[in-house]
């Protein structure tokens, strides 16, 4: 063969063959992801002589045989929040460990929808894994023509699965921390109340502090955003109170910011201040708020799990929530 078009040319699955000795075939189930017969002796000379090469299988061949193209459709609102990029990090990282690659569909807006189902029919994908609330679960799977969908949105339709943190338990941890420190008046920084799952979060926030003799002066709707927690924390409307919870941190830290001089080396002097999402930047010293968090690596885990192996998701097993804790630090 001649090795000057080998350096102009990507290698192939021949070349590979070729420098270790084998046929094509058997170059072809060792590089295979799936369990196929071949040596041990021979599988360790191709993979030698792929790294050796740089050889890259084509994905796209690889389906046609295979029936998987190793991409996993992430469909989202947006992504303009911390807590966003703590999570997904993670999650990429984890997914491209099996051997598989992400896109994300970004919605938007609910009247986006049926664009994206006129659209969608064109990515072919092993899996979709919905955040977006403006994405039903009967949607998603017309858009992808494929029963493989997960929902992390907290919308249910029972076909299928969902994972989900169970956000009551540190909700009700955050509340009774507050009442037991005396606090007798409280205002409620929310999220875009049309999503399923802050319509929830807000109901067991309400709960917990009508169980606890906590009198709720204010409700101000922000978007889970910095920004939208500075707009609440500068407006008219910011009561007096003895705290404020806010079911995002990313709300929490714009509201503490605004509020700087009631908070003297980070311990509450007017009121005190709760979050939501555990973020990684709730470690440092910049903004030490008290949060609710779960473990995302469990999280993550659970939708590694419906990737791998789907079985396990199927009938009682198809709702799977993971338990929220809270996290205390200097501003309560």
């Amino acid at each position: 063969m001649d090795s000057s078009r080998k350096r102009r040319t990507s290698p192939t699955i021949a070349d590979v063959a070729e420098l270790a000795g084998v046929s094509r075939a058997i170059a072809s189930r060792a590089l295979s992801s799936e369990s196929r017969p071949v040596s041990a002796d021979k599988r360790a000379r191709v993979l030698e002589a792929a790294e050796k090469l740089g050889f890259k299988p084509n994905l796209l061949a690889r389906s046609l045989t295979t029936k998987t193209v190793n991409l996993i459709a992430v469909i989202v609102n947006h992504i303009h929040d911390f807590s966003d990029l703590d999570l997904f990090d993670l999650l990429i990282g984890e997914i491209q460990s099996i051997g598989k690659q992400v896109i994300f569909l970004r919605v938007g807006s609910v009247e986006r929808i049926e664009e994206f189902l006129r659209n969608g029919v064109a990515y072919h994908v092993d899996a979709a894994l919905v955040f977006s609330d403006f994405a039903d679960a009967e949607n998603v799977r017309k858009m992808f023509r494929s029963d493989d969908v997960l929902m992390l949105n907290g919308m249910h339709d029972g076909s299928s699965p969902s994972v989900v943190p169970d956000e009551a338990i540190g909700i009700a941890e955050a509340v009774a921390d507050a009442a037991g420190k005396g606090i007798g008046t409280a205002a409620l920084v929310t999220g875009r109340v049309s999503s399923p799952v802050e319509q929830i979060r807000v109901a067991a926030y309400k709960a917990e502090m009508q169980r606890h003799g906590i009198r709720l002066v204010a409700e101000l709707r922000g978007d889970y955003s910095y920004a939208s927690g500075r707009q609440m924390a500068q407006s008219g409307d910011w009561p007096d109170i003895d705290a404020v919870f806010c079911t995002s941190d990313a709300m929490a830290m714009g509201v503490m910011d605004v509020h700087r001089d009631a908070f003297p080396q980070n311990q509450p002097s007017r009121f005190k201040l709760y979050g939501f999402d555990n973020l990684s930047l709730t470690d440092f010293e910049a903004y030490p708020i008290s949060s609710i968090g779960y473990d995302k690596k469990a999280y993550v885990g659970e939708i590694l799990r419906f990737l791998t192996q789907p079985g396990e998701f199927a009938d009682g097993n198809a709702d799977v929530t993971v338990p929220t804790f809270f996290v205390p630090r200097a501003t309560s």
